[in-house]
């Protein structure tokens, strides 16, 4: 079986896929890509199922060694990456020649960066997925970031066209296209803030704290008044819960969020956004903008037909290196 060697793991590297949903009641997250449409275009790329294991660059990319030729994709933030020493840009695909080295740098906007590789990252699945989750070292490699040295089983290329195909780029069909707000649907606790809390929610701008993770982005801005001082029993919290705690500086639950939490939540981010949540790095800006659940479950079917869109790839000639 072919493999790859970290050469140089980057800032964060993980081994993620779609996450392993289901699991709350155990009180395991389903962590997954941060960015899952990016993850679903690099498969694509690569001829692989959506929800194959990729890899997970954050901020600043390593570099990879190919013991065996591939056909490998990026998708996300530009890291300014190189394949064999020529440019290899994101939302495309190349092939890389046996002993053949990706690199990839600090990203210049964006946060996340997916390489994923004909026929998956093949690291042992937990509970049905190989997603790392951090904060309980469960599945990836060993449950944690990746190391220089380590070395990752590639699975068997799924089909002709990874065996056939030359490089593809994404055609622009504006899946990954910038949004002014971040937009969130009503969350469980949204009637019990008051109508001026709601409404400088969606007026104010704030920006994404330092001390942001995959387990959540803390966000500066003017403080949200909490009912109840921001406490309440805990209970159950959904991906993308926009939770307000007694100091009122929202935290954004993110991936690998715990399962239950104390803080009442005002709002959600919707499904289609997610993946913009997942490329807001330390310093960014964001606002939000409240729309109703059925525009939401919309805008969500819209994305999910536009990548299953059988003219969504388009094919480029072979050049030097891609071969």
């Amino acid at each position: 079986m072919s493999g790859i060697e970290v050469v140089e793991p980057g800032l964060q590297t993980t081994v993620q896929d779609r996450g392993r949903p289901g699991q709350a009641r155990l009180g395991i997250s389903a962590a997954g890509a941060a960015d899952p449409l990016a993850l679903d275009l690099a498969n694509r790329l690569a001829g692989n199922p959506p929800g194959a294991a990729a890899l997970e660059m954050a901020l600043l990319g390593g570099s990879f060694r190919f013991d065996a030729p591939a056909l490998v994709a990026l998708a996300g933030a530009d890291m300014r990456a190189e394949a064999d020493g020529l440019p290899f840009a994101p939302f495309t695909s190349r092939r890389v020649r046996a002993g053949g080295l990706v690199r990839c740098g600090a990203a210049v906007s964006g946060a996340r960066t997916y390489l994923a590789v004909a026929g998956g990252i093949d690291t042992p699945p937990f509970l049905g997925s190989r997603s790392t989750h951090l904060p309980s070292r469960l599945g990836g490699l060993e449950g944690r970031a990746l190391r220089r040295g380590d070395r990752l089983a590639i699975g068997a290329p799924p089909g002709a066209r990874t065996a056939d195909a030359g490089p593809a780029s994404l055609r622009d069909r504006g899946l990954v296209a910038p949004a002014a707000a971040l937009r969130v649907t009503a969350g469980a606790q949204a009637d019990r803030f008051d109508a001026e809390t709601r409404r400088l929610l969606e007026g104010a701008e704030f920006t994404v704290s330092a001390a942001s993770d995959r387990m959540g982005l803390r966000l500066e801005g003017p403080p949200l008044p909490a009912p109840g001082g921001g406490r309440m029993a805990s209970e159950g919290m959904p991906l993308g819960a926009l939770q307000v705690p007694p100091d009122g500086q929202p935290i954004l639950l993110f991936v690998d969020h715990q399962t239950t939490g104390g803080y009442p939540v005002i709002a959600t981010v919707i499904g289609a956004d997610l993946w913009r949540a997942g490329q807001l790095r330390p310093g960014a800006r964001v606002r939000f903008e409240a729309v109703a659940m059925e525009t939401a479950r919309a805008l969500l079917l819209e994305q999910r037909r536009r990548l299953r869109s059988p003219d969504l790839l388009a094919g480029a000639p072979a050049g030097p290196g891609t071969a």
